[in-house]
């Protein structure tokens, strides 16, 4: 497995940050869209880097759409001499329409036409071809020499996307190069329902599961003592709690029989009542959805749990890191 790390979102810090990460032997760098532009902070990581593979994790898809995406890809895609994963995840309605007052509907139909789409627009500037994209969502049938860039000298960029239901990992396994699992995840639904679904989707198109890079980040509980241990568990066990809460990982918490658990949670987060939330995450939830082991252990039962699923991996920690605890941990991924 390659070892992937977030990158800051903070422009002024990103450039040592991407050096750092390169110098350590981490595969790649990752960016999230939350308070900040996610595709900024690529341009200062590939002047800053040689050999990182960089990525969004995510882009927010339907805040744009496909032309402007293609053209962020492609300049990315040449400044860091073909590294860029471009990675789009749809967020979820409320987002779409209220925070960035864009259009929502049929969100998979959406995603796979945005995908093809953007793939139809670097076909032309790549091969000449006239630009002739008709879909139900997205059009685009002008580009004169003006607004063609030509083609990329580094290829087109690897599209990722972001999915956690049927509908969505459908379409990863239809289009996509690579897969970006939610941490909100545990072994058996990342293997019996996620690979699963998108290798039977990916066969009806004539691709196979080779074809999608998977990649993942990981809930890791751990710490020097028992004190440190407890506070990793409650930090965990609340961001576990939020998501259990979102109506769209539902799905998850059902594979393993704990729906109810959802229904109860998510009328807790609607009064606010997040340190009650925690306190529903049991032992055994816990240890379905994170690595829960002192630090000399992390690393062993990481690749226990993900050797052979997925190709990308990362670590999900939702408390402050010690360097003196995830040090040791990242410089034995490093060396496996």
């Amino acid at each position: 497995m390659k070892l992937d790390e977030n990158l800051p979102s903070r422009l002024a810090d990103v450039g040592e940050a991407a050096h750092s990460l390169e110098s350590a032997g981490y595969a790649g760098g990752w960016t999230a869209e939350t308070n900040h532009d996610p595709f900024l902070p690529l341009t200062l990581a590939a002047e800053h880097t040689e050999t990182l593979e960089l990525g969004t994790g995510i882009a927010v898809a339907f805040a744009r759409n496909p032309m402007l995406l293609a053209n962020l890809g492609y300049d990315l895609q040449e400044y860091s001499g073909g590294r860029l994963m471009l990675g789009l995840g749809s967020q979820i309605k409320p987002h779409i329409t209220k925070r960035f007052s864009m259009e929502w509907s049929r969100p998979a139909a959406r995603m796979r036409e945005m995908v093809e789409a953007i793939r139809a627009i670097w076909h032309a500037w790549n091969t000449g071809e006239r630009l002739a994209f008709r879909g139900d969502f997205y059009t685009h049938t002008l580009m004169t020499p003006f607004f063609d860039p030509g083609p990329n000298p580094h290829g087109d960029p690897r599209v990722f996307l972001a999915a956690v239901g049927p509908h969505m990992l459908t379409v990863t396994g239809q289009v996509a190069d690579g897969w970006i699992s939610h941490p909100f995840t545990t072994q058996s639904y990342l293997r019996n329902v996620g690979l699963a679904t998108i290798q039977t989707a990916a066969a009806g198109v004539g691709r196979s599961l080779a074809d999608v890079e998977v990649s993942l980040p990981a809930f890791v509980v751990t710490g020097a003592d028992e004190t440190a241990m407890a506070a990793a568990s409650l930090a965990t066990r609340q961001q576990i709690a939020f998501y259990a809460s979102t109506p769209a990982y539902q799905g998850v918490l059902d594979h393993h029989g704990w729906g109810d658990a959802h229904v109860v949670l998510n009328n807790l987060s609607k009064r606010g009542e997040w340190e009650a939330m925690a306190d529903l995450i049991e032992p055994a939830m816990l240890d379905e959805f994170a690595v829960v082991a002192e630090p000399a252990l992390v690393a062993a039962r990481l690749r226990e749990r993900f050797d052979g699923l997925v190709d990308r991996l990362s670590l999900y920690v939702a408390y402050e890191r010690s360097p003196e605890v995830f040090g040791p941990i990242v410089d034995e991924l490093l060396a496996s």
